[in-house]
């Protein structure tokens, strides 16, 4: 096959064609300028309205990630508040602690609560001092705001105390304003709440009266406060009423507190072994 071969005098002919098409291609451009521009003018106002979705994806994803941010700051702070407020309730709580520490007659033993067993009938408290540190059963665990239980059994470097949530605690009890004695113990039916029986239904008790301890029974100091009266019921078939107490104490978020090193009287207990043994 044989190829014609381009020529000076073609090449012009296809410059000539090139030169005449551009100036007809501008010569109808200006003459529909008009139309060019009312296109112009379409294509810019279709522009503008996708622009206007478009620009609000852009802003809501900006505002997802702001939002994103915003909550994990708000996370840590909500973490940072929560940590300073436990700090400043453990610090209140140790003020206090100190100055019941400084106002007590009594030598005290200050100790942590390092193990609760809080889900039934026998409850129990574990505390990190024992016999190293010249504690003994029956001495009363306390805090700044009142009775917490007492030692039922020792260790070397750990005591297991009885709280007043057991049924088989029992502490005798008098309320201050009108010097009524009964006996204060637990149900075992209701956390938050205890009971004080044997004080005649002629004894006017109100709410808001201050139970404390008696200190008649030789097992636990005089005064130690123990709860306030909520309500009172009165016992069927008898001339003594049921006095249901708030104790002041809340067993769920003690964390500390001071054994009480007192020790009974000697004297009152070899009496009441003595008057025992008249009767056996």
């Amino acid at each position: 096959m044989r190829f014609r071969s381009l020529n000076l005098s073609d090449a012009k002919d296809y410059i000539v064609t090139a030169l005449i098409l551009i100036f007809a291609l501008g010569i109808m451009i200006g003459r529909h300028q008009g139309g060019i521009d009312s296109l112009r003018k379409v294509a810019v106002a279709s522009l503008s309205l996708l622009e206007e979705p478009l620009a609000n994806i852009r802003v809501y994803r900006q505002a997802l990630n702001t939002n994103t941010y915003l909550q994990r700051q708000n996370i840590l702070l909500q973490d940072e508040l929560s940590r300073l407020r436990s700090i400043e309730q453990e610090n209140q709580e140790l003020r206090s602690l100190l100055s019941f520490q400084d106002s007590s007659e009594y030598e005290l033993e200050p100790v942590l609560i390092v193990g609760k067993q809080l889900s039934g009938y026998n409850n129990i408290l574990t505390v990190d001092a024992g016999t190293a540190d010249s504690l003994e059963e029956g001495m009363p665990l306390v805090s700044s705001d009142g009775l917490i239980g007492k030692i039922v059994l020792t260790g070397r470097n750990y005591s297991q105390v009885m709280p007043y949530y057991n049924t088989l605690f029992k502490v005798s009890a008098r309320i201050q304003e009108n010097q009524a004695y009964g006996i204060v113990s637990w149900q075992g039916e209701l956390y938050g709440e205890l009971v004080m029986d044997f004080v005649p239904q002629t004894v006017s008790v109100d709410s808001g009266y201050i139970v404390e301890t008696s200190g008649s029974s030789n097992q636990f100091p005089e005064g130690i406060p123990i709860g306030r009266v909520i309500r009172t019921e009165p016992e069927p078939g008898r001339q003594i009423q049921r006095i249901y107490l708030e104790p002041f104490v809340m067993l769920a978020d003690i964390a500390q507190g001071f054994i009480i090193k007192f020790k009974p009287d000697s004297s009152i207990s070899n009496l009441q072994q003595e008057y025992n043994q008249l009767f056996e």
